[in-house]
């Protein structure tokens, strides 16, 4: 049996669930979201608890149990708390300007970069007085949606490995290299 796949995911009381053909479709404060149920996988509400067990034990209908029961589970972490996903922006004169639905970005390039942000996803910037970066975080309930749009902006300016400027996450070390030595 499937460790992830055997925990069932608990609905808190002001969350609905429903399990409708291979979906399920969760509702709550802060929106809806849906997931899918694999082929092999069944899903059922018993005493106010989301449960999944498999019917067979190939190993793609295996590996499939614990995916189901992450999505699942993400969908109710959305709806209730949310997600968030933060970006370092480093570098000299390199901004970041968030004006409602859009970002413009200054990079270092020659132009602005306007990025449209999806529906469902809101953005904040705001600097780190002790770095002087530009801290900008992404919120939104779809955390897959999330972690898409963080991917898309850090490719605009991947983070170079010798001064450390670009987008990254808040998280990511950046291991800075050795320049030429000078003889």
């Amino acid at each position: 049996m499937s460790r992830i796949g055997r925990l069932p995911i608990a609905i808190p009381g002001n969350v609905k669930a429903t399990i409708q053909g291979g979906t399920i479709q969760v509702e709550g404060p802060k929106g809806k979201l849906q997931a899918p149920v694999p082929e092999g996988i069944t899903a059922s509400l018993e005493n106010g608890e989301l449960v999944f067990s498999r019917n067979s034990e190939l190993g793609p209908i295996r590996a499939r149990h614990g995916l189901a029961r992450s999505l699942a589970a993400n969908c109710v972490k959305g709806v209730t708390e949310g997600f968030e996903r933060k970006l370092r922006v480093v570098g000299v004169g390199y901004r970041v300007a968030v004006q409602g639905n859009n970002i413009e970005f200054h990079l270092g390039y020659s132009h602005p970069i306007n990025f449209a942000l999806p529906k469902g996803i809101s953005a904040t910037a705001d600097i780190d007085k002790a770095s002087k970066a530009t801290i900008l975080t992404l919120q939104g309930i779809d955390k897959q949606l999330i972690g898409q749009v963080a991917a898309n902006i850090r490719s605009l300016r991947k983070p170079e490995p010798y001064k450390g400027k670009g987008i990254r996450y808040e998280e990511e070390k950046i291991r800075i290299k050795a320049g030429k030595s000078g003889k």
